[in-house]
């Protein structure tokens, strides 16, 4: 016999209920799980709902909507309603030269923009750039960030800051980080901020050269980042010294009285070490000043669009975001994933959620602060986990993701926040949209302008195989993502080998997996035959093995002739690399985040396989008004 809920259980239930917590959710399977009582119990804690008298304020609420405000709609260019364009999506740091410092920096950008401009593409795509831990590079995901209002400064072009020369860097480290096969972070990072220190120091007396990189333009930028900025660099800092005494970057593990901002150690640290604070904020400006560029001439260049950002969906438990501003997060709790198919565990991501309730007030809200940062230079950005726009997947800390449940969030006004912003800075908004997707939530930002996210590998196809025409209008369309190997690599069934090898399948799931990716093959080679763009005689000689030029460059014509507003290709595609960027799941078993190119930037032009598929992309999306070539010459940043 089961019992009925006592008055307290009762109570968790009406609370958890009036806070959009959901008690049950249907998984990717269609299955309904039935959430713990305990998990909402844990998360009304996060929430700071702690008794039944909390009841009475929540009443007061509106109940969480999935409304699109009236007039609430991001922009769209006027280009995109009426041609479909297409550009190129990058790892920054993967970008190898002849030039930088061990790492693809704004320099190295600038240069990619003018060659992939040249080559017809009307934007280009970029990991997210948010700030991660100067001290402790080997955090280098760039979907883990400490702070989302601000950049990585690694991504500087340090020989571009007026003041270098040559003879402030060790030559040989230089080349020797230039040419090794993947990111040397710690390394790197190293030797640009040793560079940089002496920069700084130059600047300070006086080494300025430019209006632009002024005293006066420095105090300005402090002055409007205010608190946050002043926050960000004080726990970069703090940061720096702390993992020289062994505590770590993450204030979770620095001693106590370190852990509150507002405390007595840390004021007289700030008071102690004002000039390695000024450094950090320093850094932030020259970061902002190289991307202002970089945009200006992606445009200049005759990238219609421009760069198209990333934005995480939250950012580490232990970073400057949580340190300076815990008000704003549920503490306590991790954003992941249900079990489903693909993971039979679910997944934990280790990412805090924003708070709910802060985002209610749009005045106020820290999502526009947030989301305008990433919209400053972007023409277009990427929302990765759209979804989180109307729930979000949290688990308690320390159990598993089973246990988890949906938290809904403030969606009309968040969405309204969005639209704002987005025309104010005429950036379009793409939203990754794949996973357990919630009934209503597709219609409801195609009603709002932000574009779905589309990838061919995990579209249905029928029996005359993949067609493009069937893609939603408004999306944006790709082959794979940062998380699937490119297509050499997928079509070899490479990452089911690496799951094997790492023990992470068994040999019977590895055969049912890679009769699944054949038959994917067989509907995508199809759907070329159909299409016209391949010899049905060719289609099957090409189905086992390594796929062919002609496959490839078959395949990035059939996804530009997709419905979709935008398409984006990899360039590690138009390369014909076959390693993976990041292996979900893994961490010391793989080299997530540090795989670098083959080819140098400045051969990109001459490359058979580049030149061959931009062109067909060029052919089958030309640009409407017909330039296709950027301007040339170098010049330093500032």
């Amino acid at each position: 016999m089961i019992n009925p809920p006592d008055e307290n259980e009762i109570a968790i239930d009406e609370l958890a209920e009036a806070l959009g917590m959901q008690a049950s959710y249907k998984d990717l399977q269609g299955v309904v799980q039935e959430v713990p009582r305990t998990t909402r119990l844990r998360l009304l804690q996060a929430l700071g709902f702690l008794d039944r008298s909390s009841l009475e304020s929540v009443g007061k609420r509106p109940p969480p909507r999935l409304e699109v405000p009236e007039g609430a709609r991001c922009y769209i260019p006027k280009l995109l309603q009426e041609n479909g364009v297409w550009g190129i999506s990058v790892q920054l740091y993967e970008l190898r030269s002849s030039r930088n410092h061990g790492i693809g920096d704004f320099e190295d950008l600038k240069n990619f923009c003018q060659i992939a401009a040249m080559s017809g593409a009307d934007f280009i795509g970029l990991n997210p750039l948010h700030a991660l831990f100067l001290s402790d590079p080997s955090r280098c995901s760039p979907y883990s960030p400490s702070n989302r209002l601000f950049f990585n400064p690694l991504y500087i072009a340090v020989d571009r800051v007026p003041g270098f020369s040559e003879d402030m860097v060790d030559q040989k480290m230089i080349a020797k980080l230039r040419y090794s096969e993947t990111v040397d972070y710690v390394g790197v990072t190293h030797v640009k901020l040793a560079t940089l220190k002496i920069l700084w120091q130059r600047w300070k007396s006086g080494d300025r050269q430019s209006p632009r990189f002024s005293s006066a333009a420095f105090e300005h930028f402090k002055a409007t980042g205010g608190s946050d900025l002043y926050g960000h660099c004080l726990f970069e800092a703090i940061s720096g010294q702390m993992t020289a005494q062994g505590h770590g970057s993450g204030w979770l593990n620095w001693p106590p009285s370190f852990r509150n901002p507002r405390s007595s150690e840390v004021q007289d640290f700030a008071a102690a070490n004002e000039d390695q604070v000024d450094f950090h904020a320093w850094l932030q400006w020259l970061t902002t000043l190289q991307i202002e560029e970089v945009a200006a001439d992606a445009r200049a260049a005759g990238l219609s669009i421009g760069l198209y950002f990333d934005f995480a969906v939250g950012e580490v438990p232990d970073g400057s975001s949580t340190w300076s501003r815990p008000d704003l997060v549920l503490r306590g709790v991790h954003i992941g994933a249900p079990p489903d198919a693909f993971s039979s565990a679910g997944q934990d991501w280790g990412l805090v959620p924003l708070s709910p309730a802060p985002l209610m007030d749009r005045a106020t809200s820290p999502y526009k602060k947030l989301i305008g940062a990433s919209m400053a230079y972007a023409g277009a950005l990427r929302l990765d986990h759209a979804m989180g726009l109307w729930q979000l997947f949290l688990i308690p800390e320390g159990e598993r993701p089973a246990v988890g449940a949906y938290l809904r969030y403030p969606f009309p006004q968040m969405i309204q926040s969005l639209a704002e912003i987005s025309q104010a800075k005429k950036t379009i908004i793409v939203g990754e949209d794949l996973g357990n997707v919630p009934e209503g939530f597709r219609p409801a930002i195609e009603d709002a302008g932000v574009l779905g996210y589309r990838v061919l590998y995990f579209e249905d196809a029928d029996d005359e195989g993949f067609a493009p025409k069937t893609l939603p209008r408004y999306s944006l369309a790709c082959l794979s993502t940062h998380d699937l190997p490119p297509l050499v690599g997928w079509w070899r069934c490479d990452d089911i080998s690496l799951e094997l090898n790492l023990g992470r399948i068994d040999h019977e799931a590895a055969a049912h997996l890679r009769s699944e990716r054949q038959k994917r093959k067989r509907a995508l080679l199809q759907g070329l035959v159909q299409t016209g763009l391949l010899p049905p005689d060719m289609a099957i000689t090409a189905e086992g093995g390594a796929i062919v030029p002609d496959v490839a460059i078959g395949l990035h014509r059939l996804l530009a002739r997709a419905s979709s507003m935008l398409v984006t290709v990899r360039l590690s595609d138009l390369l014909g690399e076959s390693l993976a960027t990041n292996i979900p799941g893994t961490s010391s078993e793989y080299p997530n985040w540090q795989l670098k190119l083959k080819i140098l930037i400045e051969d990109l032009p001459t490359n058979p396989l580049y030149k061959s598929i931009t062109a067909a992309l060029s052919e089958e999306r030309p640009k409407r008004d017909g330039h296709t070539t950027g301007v040339s010459g170098r010049s330093a940043f500032l």
